[in-house]
């Protein structure tokens, strides 16, 4: 007879004559070692103390508490310090109690290029290491597009790369569309345009009123001159830019940089709403949806986001939230620790300050009653697909998979994946097809290299099938034969037990005429308006476009590879120095030693390491 692990609160209560007043981080572990939950005291033993008495605790911590087996202590210095600890340690483990923060993507900003005569404008996503001048962040690429286009409308600044730049000998399309001033083609000055790019950036810093006086002051100066083609030029910008001022909505006067965070729950949901004003300006919101049980005080769920929000981000000067946290004063201290600077964090109950939170407050609202009506609908679908093809329990995870290749050329494998919350596209993964005795276009062998490869991986990471990774149900693009041979791979894996469903288009391949197989079961079809049926297909056309996506993304690296691509030490920006010193790969390859030292950027050393790298293997 095996032994049961002891768990909750007498395990709990073992651990208080080992730990002293410290502050520090503390994790609750279930029997199997998985993290429960992740926590941050400023007092360790009067922290573990409460989780050892039992009564008082909501049904969630209960629960927390009965599958606590055992539990691990970090001390830090400071509460601070044990803040910053906790949420990074909740973004990394993902524990199964914590308001967790699912959406982490990072937001784009522009990027004023100052590493050549006439600077460039341009998105920009990640690290910040190209000299220049960096403003955002933007909620998102639609947001940054919609400045962009406006930057240019107003400013004309190019945003053509380097290369283009150099290479070009006549204006491009955007200069016929007044988008560019041409600087490629000397149709500008270089210190008319460093005027125009400072023009921009005070724009961007929020300065707009002297650009508008400048641009008047010019526009009459045209026209008294009796230069009307300029002065009607002139006159477009300055309609551009009112254009872009009266589009923005939002342009608060006494709020320069904050971000404004408003949170909504309702029936065991909750939504954030961050909008992110910066230099007097909207530069637009991004909804969040962080996983809550449902009994959570607000201030411990909107202290949750803040922290693993700005885990990743630096801070701006100001927060506005639309609750308060259980610790205003301590995050505050984690933030200015964080962003080198101060960092205010404000309630506001008056003003425009308190405009702006019921703002993002009521689409917070409205966002989440989206959401939740969307989440019932896909609960219906979910529910249909069990019933449609006799599953033992509604998936809460659907795994789609499809291959794409040109004659066998370039091959991937997709998979997508479906849900309760529709698309889970963190979930997408695609497959280089590694198999070099597949014969190319050998779609069989190209989707037992996938599924083998893919529950290998299932096998090993999570054989017990607890961490909600595993399938409930596989759509293969294809018919009877398709899935024979998956049948057979499941089989040989030992995971059968998984259902599967293949779908082939039906009579004249038309949508809508879907057959559907599965194993020891006669082809059956939906009906033509069946709901189900139209959720089978949005997840075949989505597993379709991402491997098209994958395969397209795989071919154009293809032919942008080159034999320097394998050399030691060549990075990007070498490459790119040796391909416009020479011309063209094989030019370099059969380059001398002197001709390779003179390349900008290529030292001594890495000169002869290109030279043997190419005359070594017979370059």
């Amino acid at each position: 007879m095996t032994e049961t692990t002891p768990t909750g609160y007498d395990v709990i209560h073992g651990y208080l004559r080992t730990l002293d007043s410290s502050p520090g981080v503390y994790r609750m572990l279930d029997a199997e070692s998985r993290v429960l939950y992740v926590g941050k005291a400023r007092n360790l033993k009067n922290r573990v103390s409460n989780y050892a008495r039992p009564g008082g605790h909501s049904p969630r911590i209960e629960r927390m508490i009965r599958d606590t087996a055992s539990m691990m202590f970090l001390t830090t210095r400071t509460e601070t310090e044990a803040l910053l600890l906790e949420q990074n340690l909740i973004k990394q483990l993902k524990p199964r109690y914590n308001v967790l923060l699912r959406d982490d993507k990072s937001f784009p900003n522009i990027l004023v290029a100052m590493d050549h005569a006439f600077p460039m404008i341009k998105k920009h996503r990640g690290a910040k290491k190209q000299k220049g001048n960096y403003y955002g962040p933007f909620a998102g690429a639609g947001a940054v597009n919609r400045t962009l286009n406006q930057l240019q409308r107003v400013f004309l600044l190019r945003n053509c790369s380097d290369s283009d730049f150099e290479t070009r000998t006549r204006p491009c399309l955007q200069y016929q569309i007044k988008r560019c001033s041409g600087p490629c083609c000397g149709l500008i000055s270089e210190a008319e345009y460093a005027a125009s790019v400072r023009d921009a950036e005070q724009f961007l810093k929020g300065q707009t009123k002297g650009i508008q006086e400048a641009l008047a002051k010019q526009m009459q100066d045209a026209s008294a001159e009796m230069e009307f083609e300029r002065a009607a030029a002139l006159r477009d910008r300055i309609k551009a830019l009112t254009q872009v001022q009266s589009a923005q909505g939002i342009n608060p006067q006494s709020t320069a940089e904050a971000d404004v965070v408003a949170l909504h729950t309702d029936g065991g949901q909750a939504c954030v709403q961050v909008f992110f004003i910066r230099a007097n300006q909207n530069w637009g919101n991004h909804d969040y949806y962080p996983r809550i049980s449902g009994d959570e005080d607000l201030s411990e769920v909107m202290e949750a986001f803040v922290g693993q929000f700005y885990a990743t981000r630096e801070p701006p000067k100001m927060l506005l939230l639309s609750h308060g946290l259980d610790n205003d004063d301590l995050m505050a201290d984690a933030l200015c620790e964080k962003a080198g600077r101060k960092v205010d964090i404000v309630i506001p109950q008056r003003g425009e300050k308190a405009e702006l939170v019921q703002s993002a407050l009521r689409n917070a609202r409205e966002s989440l009653a989206r959401k939740m009506s969307e989440t019932a609908t896909q609960a219906k679908l979910l529910k249909g697909v069990a019933e449609a093809f006799d599953l033992p329990k509604v998936p809460q995870r659907i795994e789609v998979y499809d291959n794409s290749h040109i004659q066998g050329a370039h091959a991937v494998g997709a998979m997508i994946v479906a849900g309760p919350d529709g698309f889970d596209k963190n979930q997408y993964r695609k497959f280089n097809i590694k198999d070099t005795k597949i014969t190319p276009g050998d779609d069989f062998g190209m989707m037992k290299e996938v599924l083998t490869r893919r529950f290998q991986r299932l096998l090993k990471e999570d054989p017990d099938r607890t961490q909600g990774t595993w399938p409930d149900l596989l759509l293969i693009d294809g018919g009877a034969g398709q899935v024979s041979a998956v049948q057979e791979i499941m089989d040989d894996l030992g995971v059968a037990d998984i259902p599967m469903v293949g779908v082939a288009k039906g009579e004249d391949r038309d949508a809508g005429k879907e057959e559907f197989y599965r194993t020891g079961k006669s082809v059956m079809a939906l009906r033509h308006n069946d709901p189900v049926l139209y959720f089978i297909q949005r997840m075949r056309d989505e597993v379709h476009r991402f491997a098209i996506g994958t395969h397209r993304a795989k071919r154009s690296k293809a032919i942008g590879a080159t034999p320097l691509d394998d050399v030691p030490g060549v990075g990007a920006k070498r490459k790119r120095a040796l391909l416009a010193h020479f011309g063209s790969a094989k030019a370099v390859a059969r380059a001398n030693l002197a001709d390779l030292k003179a390349v900008d950027g290529v030292s001594a050393n890495m000169a002869q390491t290109i030279y043997d790298f190419f005359h070594e293997n017979g370059g």
